[in-house]
């Protein structure tokens, strides 16, 4: 067995002097555990020990057993007994090499699990922090969901992981409760879809917290899904085994039960980006993070059920990227920077007034040096304002509007250049050591 880059040990017995138990459980005494979570790109990112090292997961309903990327040399993860695989997922590339190691501690506050089985990929290209601007090691799902109920509430960004037999639903005349299937250890719920003339078309939809978009459908003449007539080419995203590319369009609504969304965004992914899926359960697509941000949500695997809610969020406009621009970090690049500070001469003033006498400093010039995230184009839409004006895939951004572009981080800028339709941009670009100024107006889309 070759030696691979992430430190492998064997467990002595001692590390699981406490018994495996099946799956995860709370701390005995304890009937719930609640996490707070960062929420970035619409997407939950948590902190999970795993052999006692602190890593960054996404948690992700579309996955079963958590899978680890972007782990260094500095990061010293051990290992249980492991074995080399395969594994396929989204994307238009092959299935990637993967090591699958068992018998791991996976640990959140005062909720873990001895016997964790997962999967750590040997590919360093896949990295998906790049493009979130902050560091995730992994995404997590169903082996963490699977033994509680869970309350998600994306306002406050926080988890509350519930023991069953404790928990008692409250209740509200605003809340809708409905079935949840768990197919392959993956949730699956009911929805109705309008889209070129269907009404109420009803579709099956896998629940996925992992995806950034709105809803994915995959397009079936049989039961009438098909791209509308208004839609635009687009990458989509990134997923295991590589990008992701297809149409972009908009439902004329979407609805769970009740509730019922207008205009919510809609994607048709290419045949070669899904080539890899396993079509269970009648699957017609998935929903993302886009509606699910919407709601309070209730997950219950237990008895295979969800509870929604409308919050603060639900109203909110469902937005396209009006530039045409995707953003990641690049490595760094040297800033240098005008500050203020006291000159070296002074004047001593030896008057006698007490009050005025001292020290008087002169103001001079001087510029600070420092490291700084380089902000590049990673990927740019055909026929966008962006590339009508010229710039191209790999232009790192110095400046938005004037303001230099360290000064806010990838959420931040995207948002800046995708504000509203109308808006200005002028963006001052580094190509290949050279300076490059660009103009160009946002466009709505759709």
């Amino acid at each position: 067995m070759k030696t691979f880059w992430v430190l492998i040990s064997l467990f002595c017995a001692a590390l699981f002097s406490v018994a495996a138990q099946d799956g995860y459980v709370i701390k005995p005494g304890d009937e719930d555990e609640t996490i707070r979570f960062k929420f970035v790109n619409n997407l939950i990112i948590v902190p999970v020990e795993v052999n006692g090292k602190e890593l960054s997961f996404i948690l992700d309903t579309g996955v079963s057993v958590p899978i680890l990327f972007n782990i260094t040399d500095k990061d010293s993860l051990s290992m249980g007994s492991f074995e080399e695989i395969e594994l396929k997922g989204l994307g238009e590339g092959e299935p990637i090499r993967a090591i699958r190691s068992r018998h791991n501690r996976f640990k959140l506050k005062n909720i873990y699990n001895n016997d964790q089985e997962f999967y750590m990929l040997l590919n360093r290209e896949i990295n998906f922090s790049p493009r979130l601007g902050i560091t995730v090691h992994g995404i997590i799902g169903y082996d963490l969901l699977k033994n509680f109920i869970v309350e998600i509430n994306y306002r406050k960004k926080k988890l509350k992981f519930n023991n069953p037999e404790a928990y008692r639903y409250r209740k509200c005349g605003a809340c809708e409760t409905y079935r949840l299937d768990l197919i392959g250890n993956k949730p699956f719920l009911n929805a109705s879809v309008a889209l070129g003339g269907n009404e109420d078309l009803p579709v099956y939809l896998l629940l996925d917290s992992g995806s950034t978009d709105a809803v994915w459908l995959f397009e079936d003449d049989d039961e009438g899904i098909h791209v509308p007539e208004l839609y635009f080419e687009d990458y989509m995203g990134k997923g295991l085994s590589g990008n992701i590319y297809g149409k972009r369009s908009r439902l004329e609504k979407f609805s769970i039960g009740k509730f019922m969304l207008k205009d919510a965004k809609v994607a048709f992914p290419d045949s070669v980006s899904t080539k890899h899926i396993t079509f269970r359960g009648n699957r017609d697509g998935s929903l993302g993070s886009e509606i699910l941000k919407r709601f309070d949500i209730v997950i219950d695997y237990p008895y295979e059920r969800i509870t929604l809610r409308k919050n603060g969020n639900f109203n909110d406009p469902f937005k396209y990227n009006m530039s045409g621009i995707e953003l990641q970090h690049n490595g760094v690049r040297i800033v240098k920077e005008l500050e203020k500070r006291a000159a070296a001469g002074v004047t001593v003033d030896d008057g006698d007034d007490s009050n005025s006498a001292g020290v008087t400093f002169t103001l001079g010039d001087s510029y600070s040096i420092s490291l700084e995230p380089a902000l590049e184009i990673a990927e740019i839409r055909e026929g966008s304002p962006a590339m009508q004006v010229g710039l191209k895939k790999g232009d790192v951004i110095l400046s938005v509007n004037g303001r230099p572009a360290h000064r806010y981080n990838i959420q931040q800028l995207s948002e800046i250049i995708n504000e509203k339709a109308g808006k200005k941009i002028k963006l001052l670009i580094d190509r290949n050591g050279t300076e490059l100024k660009f103009a160009f107006e946002l466009v709505k889309v759709l």
